[in-house]
């Protein structure tokens, strides 16, 4: 399994973020608006959307509006946002056509909108679809924050995203958690998924898998992988108010 990203040593753009350039991500209700202007649909997608980008805002609204946080997850996020140096403020680096994105992003709105919580949220790309080790300053406005998360692995780095950073609120670092939870093996689900079954072409595979995924997305267990995210971004945020992280 993914090991949880944290403890990674950030760059100074994530120590030093001020509260100017926090304010300067959108709420969650200025990023839905923002997914259906003529700017963002103008915008590359994924690779798997094809030549143009949707428009996920009403996809978002609703799946937002289903989602609902448990009692246990509430009552800690509110014990750690009581506690000195307690979060206060998340960063979001994300991406509306991801659907880690959307599934995670949706539910840590939810947790802002029902905890002290603040959370302002910042696409990742400019114009084109970051694909390099990292963000490029010339394309993509947000690099600055976007080159403080990238994430490691075997020696190289990735521009994953949602990237989820909590602060205090004096903009102290304390967390920040990557692209999906830990029991979420996506990359297991996508190649059992895709394997050719008695009696498919390659293409009618691929066609199937498109079809799979796509109500894996609506099925129960999406819900249970956002709820996992919650669980694995409050744990570590525990860890770290007790001194353990």
């Amino acid at each position: 399994a993914r090991a949880p990203a944290r403890g990674r040593p950030l760059s100074v753009q994530a120590r030093g973020l001020t509260p100017e350039r926090f304010a300067t991500g959108m709420t969650f209700e200025e990023y839905l608006a923002f997914i259906g202007t003529p700017e963002n649909l103008a915008r590359e997608a994924g690779w798997w959307l094809g030549p143009r980008r949707w428009d996920f805002s009403a996809i978002l609204r609703d799946w937002y509006e289903s989602l609902r946080l448990r009692e246990d997850q509430l009552a800690a996020a509110r014990w750690l946002a009581d506690r000195p140096r307690g979060p206060a403020k998340i960063l979001v680096i994300a991406e509306e056509w991801s659907s880690d994105c959307r599934r995670d992003v949706s539910m840590v709105a939810r947790l802002a909108a029902e905890t002290p919580l603040e959370m302002r949220i910042f696409p990742r790309d400019g114009r084109t679809v970051g694909r390099g080790p990292a963000a490029d300053p010339v394309g993509s406005p947000n690099a600055d924050l976007v080159n403080a998360f990238l994430r490691e692995r075997d020696g190289r780095t990735y521009q994953s995203i949602p990237v989820i950073a909590f602060y205090t609120s004096d903009l102290e670092y304390l967390y920040h958690y990557t692209e999906l939870p830990a029991l979420y093996h996506k990359e297991r689900l996508a190649e059992a998924m895709q394997a050719v079954r008695a009696g498919e072409t390659r293409e009618q595979a691929w066609e199937r898998f498109l079809r799979d995924w796509r109500a894996m997305q609506s099925s129960p267990f999406f819900v249970l992988w956002a709820s996992a995210a919650i669980d694995e971004m409050l744990s570590a945020l525990y860890e770290r108010a007790v001194g353990a992280a």
